[in-house]
């Protein structure tokens, strides 16, 4: 299989990589030499730049046309976030770092992010984001079409 890198994935690509289910959004990449740490292999913080990048594209390519709609843009700030280091990576090592809204709230969502290489999950991330007003004042509700979006494209679950 020749994967693509730097761009969405679809579900049978995702497959062909091993990940199952597929995720509402997956990229890969490759391990540059300027990511690994004295010990020759991914350093922690690399991990948590791949995941970024990756829930921004997710948040461009699926939320910003409903901002339109809503009339601004909010402020997206993470609120907690958890990190699972599986297994090491090396020089080399193609990768998929995956991203799907699992529940959200009023104005929160929960996100989990996971990094495949060789059919094996080597790190996972949950993070808890926030949407606030632009200005910073207060709180931004999420708007009924991304909530649309999460539920029927990432199988999330609407929170009381």
């Amino acid at each position: 299989m020749t994967l693509r890198y730097h761009t969405p994935l679809n579900a049978q690509e995702q497959a062909a990589f091993g990940i199952d289910p597929p995720a509402p959004l997956a990229m890969a990449d490759r391990v540059r030499f300027g990511e690994l740490d004295v010990l020759n292999h991914v350093n922690n913080a690399v991990y948590m730049q791949w995941f970024e990048s990756v829930r921004v594209n997710y948040l461009s390519l699926f939320a910003e046309t409903t901002y339109a709609e809503a009339g601004s843009k909010p402020r997206i700030v993470i609120r907690s976030a958890t990190v699972h280091y599986r297994e090491e990576m090396r020089l080399g090592e193609s990768y998929v770092v995956t991203c799907a809204c699992t529940v959200f709230r009023n104005t929160s969502l929960t996100m989990q992010q996971q990094i495949w290489s060789d059919a094996r999950l080597r790190a996972t991330l949950d993070v808890v984001l926030v949407l606030l007003n632009p200005d910073g004042s207060g709180r931004y509700p999420i708007p009924q079409a991304l909530r649309r979006h999460f539920i029927d494209v990432d199988g999330a679950t609407p929170e009381n």
